[in-house]
This record gives structure tokens, sequence and C-alpha cells, in this order.
């Protein structure tokens, strides 16, 4: 596990933000808006709490992360390319003619992509198996899954909250991208949510809820995982799609739109 200082994390950020901006306009892709909602969920992730690098990749005892929202696998990706799980060649191929890099996250296509994703409402009941092995193994390991809101439509997530939560699965942690807006509109307009965490914590789950692009919030609750004994833990990480990007910022119009060559500039002269 490292432990990169927050300033070096709040550079990282900025600058994966950038980098996001230029592979996706010069891929034509879209999803860009999921990408940015996630990024300092992931330096934290990587830079303070994960037990895996690119030197124990290989223990079958590793902490294990999933991206359920595959559809920002770009982010997903550039934030492995920092930590050294994938070479800047291979993040500069993405979602072009031969690529390993597809815009969902392939399995075994790149060190750190634990499972094929973005097919939604996969990625909770796939970690909740490796919760379950690994418990089993008796490893002391964490299993980590990042999750949209949008997704928590779909019934088999609630199939596998109920289970996790019966079982007690300590060692499982599902992050919730809370940025309120999906992919037909705002979540309260295609599907109310709220009370949200009183769901979880009905089904047995320990909720925590954090600023999801504060990186100090963000450090001291993972600090503080499990959250209970015998319990799963979420963390709602309240969040701003298209954060970074003043005019994309909780758009619908930054879930599908790509940046054009010639308005990269002046764009990357808004990130911050």
């Amino acid at each position: 596990m490292l432990d990169v200082n927050t300033d070096t994390l709040r550079e990282r950020s900025l600058e994966a933000r950038k980098r996001l901006l230029r592979i996706s306009s010069a891929a034509n892709s879209v999803h860009i808006g999921s990408s940015l909602s996630m990024i300092e969920i992931l330096e934290v992730l990587y830079g303070k709490f994960l037990r895996v690098t690119p030197n124990n990749i290989n223990l079958s005892n590793r902490d294990k992360f999933i991206l359920s929202k595959g559809h920002a696998g770009l982010g997903l990706y550039i934030i492995l390319a920092q930590f050294g799980f994938i070479k800047d060649v291979e993040l500069s191929a993405y979602a072009k003619d031969g690529t390993k890099l597809a815009v969902h996250p392939v399995l075994n296509s790149a060190p750190g992509i634990e499972a094929t994703s973005g097919s939604l409402g996969h990625g909770l009941p796939i970690t909740l198996g490796m919760a379950i092995a690994g418990r089993r193994n008796g490893w002391n390991s964490r299993y980590v899954v990042l999750m949209s809101d949008g997704e928590c439509d779909e019934g088999s997530n609630w199939e596998a909250i109920m289970f996790a939560g019966h079982l007690g699965l300590d060692n499982l942690l599902v992050i919730l991208d809370y940025n309120k807006i999906q992919s037909f509109g705002t979540t309260s307009e295609v599907l109310e949510l709220e009370p949200f965490k009183d769901k979880w914590e009905a089904n047995r789950w320990s909720v925590k809820e954090v600023d999801g692009h504060d990186l100090d919030q963000l450090t001291s609750v993972l600090n503080s995982f499990p959250f209970e004994t015998n319990k799963p833990s979420v963390i709602i990480a309240h969040t701003v799609k298209g954060k970074g990007v003043p005019h994309l910022e909780n758009t619908l119009e930054s879930h599908y739109r790509s940046i054009k060559s010639e308005e990269l500039d002046e764009v990357l002269a808004t990130v911050y």
C-alpha cells in the first residue's frame, strides 16, 4: 500500500482531468462526465488505501478493486497509468483499432483490471463473490467496488446488497459515485433513490456519507474501514458529474458529448 500525500494527489487529480480530456478528444469518445466525477475517489483509493501495486498484482490475497460503472473506464485507465499499472503508450491507444484498452474495461486487458464491466448491475455481485471467497480462504483482503447511482436501479444489485448484509461481509466496501445524473435524466426524475442511506442500513450495511471530491474526507472515511464489525460498508460519495470542467458540470450533456479537437485548448484552459 502506498501513502501518497494529499497535495500530490490534488496535483494528480488536475493532471488526470486534463489527460482525460486530451485522450477522449483524440479517440472521439464520450462518458466524460462519468469519469470526471470519480477522479478524487480513485486517487485516494490507489494512493492511500488499496494494498495493490504493480509488484504484487499477481498475489491471490491482494486487495481487489472493480469499477462497476465501466462506461467510465478511461478514468480508471488514467489513474492506473499514474500508479504504474499501464504504460503511457498503451494509454495513448485508448479506443483505437488494435488497442487493449476498450471503452469498457475487459478482464486481463491490463494489470489492475479485475473484471469485465459496464453491463450495469454486475460489479457488486462479482465483488460480493470475491469477498465470500476471500473470507473462506482466510485472507485479510479488502474488496472494493465503485458503482454509479443510476445502476442502483438494477435489481441484481439489491439482491447482492441483501445477501452481503445477511452474511455480514465486513471485507466488502461499496463506494457510490452519487452525482445524481444518469443516462436519461436526474436520478430523482428517472427513479428516485432517496432515502438512499436508510435503504442500505435496512439491509444491514454500515453507511457513511462524504464529499466525493474532498481528498481529506475520503482519506478519513477509508481509514475507518470496516465501519462496523460483521457489516459490509458503503460510502455514499456526493459528487458532481463533469467535475472540474465548468461547462460540463451537472449536465446530462457530459454523459454523451465528446470534446472536438478544435475546442480542446479552450476547454483545457478552464479545467480546475
